[in-house]
């Protein structure tokens, strides 16, 4: 019996089988156009399917894979008389070859580059988050099976596993994209899967001036902070642009300093030629093995940091973080959920009180006046658009309560007619402490400048 090859030819000239002997599987039949294009897809991958390795298919580049996908379409359409047309044929094809090796209709949602988030809801119900708003797509997957295939794929390319026994994990993909899946039995709805997106270009303070996000003398501030080495924490609520924020603000630490980023997903990307990126292990299946974000920190003291870089602060590991920032890291950098900087205060004290030390409230709260200098919050507002709501100093501790002072603010005026969110940011033209660090690198002017306050 004669059997073709899926793929002519590999790089190095061979010629391997990628399809199987086309006669051991029974091939479906239809008639051509006549039946509903749904079924006729089926109908279609179901015959492919019986025509390839997966195997050998994995392995393949996506371009390569989609070609040779393509041409089997098109032999299966012909052999089976199929009135189809070259651009449904196309269409199938890279449908085929996104379930095969991608994410299957995650895929084209995943290549738009206006697209921040995508949102599955089991296997019907796909939503993008674009411009700062939901939506939902025609996109969908077969069944719950289907969406099973893909999420497990996701995680057992980095190792880990979900399934009925262990229906719920983080994973990566290739190209930094966050992923969280949680399959039944603990969702009703047949699986969900939630895609953070890696952009795919580097966010500049320059470009989220241009954007909007904040104002020239906000972000010539924020530089000269990442110059001086103060201690910085971004807060904001989910999808507000933190990590983004974090992200451009570390471009101006020095090139000649050795920096240790800590995340439970690596999201950071820093620019500088001397960076270690460490990254939190989850327990394998026995339970065993776990390394959390505390075991982290504190081993990153043992590396020579010049700063600690955390991607997200959210337990026990604040109170490593904060004794970093007060025994000689300056200019460490963090992130942390919250809506305000007040808010944002209190999470820490909590964190704090979660790393089981009996200490009494005041002696947290010094930890935390000493380590931090700035918060800078950002927010995603009703109209989508992300802004920096505020940039405070810590102050100090007066009495028992951790003092602030605003630097910048953006003051919101009303919303247009389009529903956009009017308003401006305004400087409160305090002479900022930031002065006396900038003075240390030649910039106190520069910050004053940013402040209103120009040459003394």
């Amino acid at each position: 019996m004669r059997s073709s090859t899926f793929g002519r030819r590999t790089l190095d000239g061979t010629r391997p089988d990628f399809e199987v002997a086309a006669g051991k599987a029974a091939r479906p039949e239809w008639n051509g156009g006549a039946d509903a294009p749904e079924a006729f897809k089926e109908r279609i991958r179901a015959v492919l399917m019986t025509r390839i390795d997966p195997s050998i298919a994995a392995q393949m580049a996506r371009p390569a894979l989609r070609s040779e996908v393509a041409r089997l379409v098109h032999e299966i359409a012909t052999s089976e008389r199929a009135h189809v047309n070259e651009s449904e044929e196309t269409s199938l094809a890279n449908e085929l070859t996104d379930d095969m090796i991608g994410l299957g209709p995650l895929e084209p949602s995943l290549e738009h580059a206006e697209i921040n988030d995508i949102l599955v809801n089991g296997p019907f119900d796909i939503y993008i988050e674009r411009f700062g708003k939901l939506e939902k797509t025609t996109a969908r997957f077969r069944n719950e099976q289907h969406l099973t295939n893909v999420a497990q794929r996701v995680a057992s390319a980095i190792g880990r596993r979900v399934d009925e026994a262990s229906p719920m994990v983080d994973a990566r993909l290739a190209d930094g994209s966050r992923v969280n899946i949680v399959l039944p039995p603990l969702v009703l709805n047949g699986g969900t899967i939630s895609v953070r997106k890696f952009a795919k270009r580097d966010i500049t303070l320059d470009i989220m001036v241009l954007q909007q996000n904040l104002s020239e003398g906000m972000a010539r501030f924020l530089e000269i902070a990442a110059r001086a080495r103060v201690n910085i924490l971004i807060s904001g609520g989910t999808g507000s642009g933190k990590t983004t924020l974090l992200n451009a603000i570390s471009r101006f630490i020095g090139e000649d300093e050795r920096v240790i980023t800590i995340e439970e997903a690596v999201e950071l990307r820093l620019q500088q030629p001397h960076v270690v990126q460490m990254e939190t292990r989850m327990p394998n299946i026995e339970g065993v093995g776990e390394v959390n974000q505390r075991a982290l920190v504190r081993n990153s003291l043992r590396m020579r940091p010049d700063r600690i870089v955390v991607g997200e602060v959210r337990g026990p590991e604040a109170f490593d973080m904060l004794q970093a920032m007060n025994t000689g890291h300056e200019g460490s950098m963090s992130t942390i959920h919250a809506n305000s900087p007040r808010d944002a205060l209190y999470r820490l004290e909590n964190m704090l009180m979660m790393a089981s030390l009996h200490l009494p409230i005041r002696a947290l709260r010094m930890q935390i006046a000493s380590a931090l200098n700035l918060i800078v919050q950002i927010e995603r507002m009703r109209d989508g658009h992300r802004r920096v709501q505020n940039i405070v100093e810590i102050t100090g501790l007066e009495g028992d309560v951790i003092t602030l002072r605003d630097v910048f603010a953006f003051r919101q005026r009303g919303e247009d007619r389009a529903g956009h969110v009017v308003g401006d940011f305004e400087a409160t033209g305090l002479r900022p402490n930031l002065a006396v660090r900038a003075a240390l690198v030649g910039l106190e002017q520069d910050v004053l400048q940013t402040v209103g306050i120009g040459r003394l």
